[in-house]
C-alpha cells in the first residue's frame, strides 16, 4: 500500500519545513516599518510541497515495482548526455548551430528594446568571467571564491586611470589586463602549495580584502560612493545618441565574448591547456610526466584574471559608474555555479549556463517577490538531475592507428 500513515506523516514534516523555509520570503512584508503577514500564501505552498511528495514518492514506488533502474528523469538526462555527444562530434550540426546564433545575436538589437539589448550586453560580459573563470577552475581545477576581486580591479583600472591620466578606454584596456595579471599572479604566489579547500578559503578572502580596500581607500576610489562619469568607448570620433550607444555596447560586447571564446578554446587544445587539465586530474602524476606544476598554475591564475579584467573595463565603460557593492561575493558564486552548472571545462556549457543565469534574473522580475526562489529551485533540480552540468566536456579520443599510418607514410 502506498499512502501509509508513515507516508503521509513523512509528507507533512516536508511541508512544515518548507513553510519555515519561506516564511521570511512569502509570509511577512515590512510596510512602514510595521509587519504584515501573509499565512495564505505560506499555507498554499505548504499544501503544493505535501501532494508533490507523495507524488514523488509514487513515483519511485512504480519504477521500483516494475524492476525498472532508470526513470524518467534519468532517462531525461540520457538523451541529454547522447544529443550534447551527438552535437560535440558532429562538425556539420556545430556549424550550423554556430552561424545561427550569431545571426540571431548581430540582428538582436535591430527588433528589440534598448532594455532588453542592455541586458544581453550584461549577458556577454558573465560569458566572458565565465569563461575566464573556467580556466581555473573547470580546466586547472584550482577551486577559486573570489574570481569577482579581479573583476573590480579591472573596472577601477579603466575608471582612475582615465580621471588621473585622461586615458580613453582603447588604451587602458590592454593597461587594466596587464595589471589584473599581476594582481593574479601576486595571489598566486603564496597559494602555489595549496589545493582543495583551503585554496578556496585564501581566495575568498583575497576577494573581501579587495573589496573592503575600495571602500575604505576612500581618497583613491571614492569609496561607497563610488566613480561616476566614466566614458563610454569612442567610435572613431562620432557622437552618438544613447541608443546608437547601446547599441554599439553591445556589439562590443558580443565581440568580445566572440573572441573570448575562440580563444579558450584554442587555449584548452594548446599544450598550455593539456598541461592545465593534467594538473587538474592528478598533480603528481603531472609532474612526474615533466610539467612544472609552478609554472602551469601560474598561467592559470594570470589567463584566468586577464579575462576578468578585460570584462571589468567593458562593464565600467558600459555603466559609466562603478562602487564596490558591484563586486561582491554573490557575483563569485554566480560566476561560479555558470561553470558548474555548464559543466567544468566545457566551452559550450558554461557559455550557455551563463547566457541563461545571466538573463533568467531579469526576465523573472515579474515574479519579483519569489524570482529567487524560483532561481534556486531550478539550480537544486539541476544539480539533482544533471550534476555534470548542462552540456559536460567531450572526452579526448587517442587514435593508435592513425599514429601508425602517420610513422608509415
Amino acid at each position: 500500500m502506498f499512502l501509509t500513515p508513515k507516508r503521509i506523516f513523512r509528507s507533512v514534516l516536508i511541508s512544515i519545513w518548507f513553510m519555515v523555509l519561506v516564511f521570511p520570503i512569502m509570509g511577512i512584508r515590512i510596510v512602514r516599518r510595521v509587519p504584515e503577514y501573509y499565512l495564505d500564501r505560506v499555507l498554499a505552498v505548504g499544501v503544493v510541497i505535501f501532494f508533490l511528495s507523495l507524488l514523488w514518492a509514487w513515483y519511485f514506488e512504480v519504477y521500483k515495482e516494475r524492476g525498472e533502474t532508470k526513470g524518467i528523469f534519468s532517462k531525461i538526462g540520457t538523451t541529454c548526455s547522447e544529443f550534447s555527444q551527438k552535437i560535440t562530434n558532429e562538425e556539420s550540426i556545430q556549424r550550423k548551430i554556430v552561424l545561427v546564433t550569431l545571426l540571431f545575436f548581430v540582428a538582436f538589437p535591430l527588433f528589440s528594446s534598448m532594455y532588453q539589448t542592455t541586458i544581453f550586453s550584461l549577458a556577454f560580459l558573465y560569458v566572458m568571467l565565465a569563461l575566464g573563470l573556467n580556466i581555473v577552475v573547470g580546466i586547472a581545477g584550482q577551486l577559486v571564491l573570489g574570481y569577482a576581486a579581479f573583476y573590480a580591479i579591472g573596472a577601477y583600472s579603466y575608471a582612475l586611470i582615465n580621471q588621473f591620466f585622461g586615458l580613453g578606454f582603447w588604451i587602458c584596456l590592454p593597461i587594466a589586463g596587464i595589471i589584473t595579471i599581476f594582481a593574479g599572479l601576486l595571489l598566486a604566489f603564496p597559494v602555489l602549495r595549496l589545493r582543495g579547500d583551503y585554496l578556496a578559503i585564501v581566495t575568498l578572502g583575497f576577494g573581501e580584502i579587495v573589496r573592503l580596500l575600495l571602500i575604505n581607500w576612500s581618497s583613491f576610489t571614492r569609496g561607497s560612493q563610488g566613480i561616476s562619469n566614466i566614458p563610454r568607448p569612442g567610435f572613431f570620433g562620432i557622437e552618438l545618441s544613447p541608443a546608437e550607444t547601446t547599441m554599439y555596447i553591445y556589439y562590443l560586447c558580443l565581440l568580445a565574448a566572440i573572441l573570448t571564446i575562440i580563444i579558450v578554446a584554442r587555449l584548452k587544445n594548446s599544450r598550455i591547456g593539456l598541461a592545465l587539465q593534467a594538473l587538474r586530474e592528478d598533480e603528481i602524476a603531472g609532474e612526474a610526466m615533466g610539467i612544472d606544476l609552478r609554472k602551469t598554475k601560474l598561467a592559470a591564475f594570470a589567463l584566468g584574471s586577464c579575462w576578468a579584467g578585460f570584462a571589468g573595463v567593458l562593464f565600467a565603460a558600459r555603466n559609466s559608474y562603478i562602487n564596490p557593492t558591484s563586486f561582491t561575493f554573490m557575483d563569485s558564486a554566480m560566476i561560479l555555479s555558470m561553470v558548474v552548472l555548464g559543466g567544468m571545462g566545457s566551452i559550450v556549457g558554461v557559455t550557455l549556463a551563463a547566457l541563461v543565469l545571466a538573463i533568467m534574473p531579469e526576465y523573472l522580475r515579474a515574479f519579483s517577490e519569489y524570482r529567487m526562489l524560483i532561481f534556486g529551485l531550478l539550480m537544486v533540480a539541476m544539480m539533482i538531475f544533471r550534476p555534470q552540468g548542462i552540456i559536460p566536456p567531450a572526452k579526448r579520443k587517442y587514435y593508435p592507428t592513425a599514429l601508425e599510418n602517420a610513422e608509415k607514410k
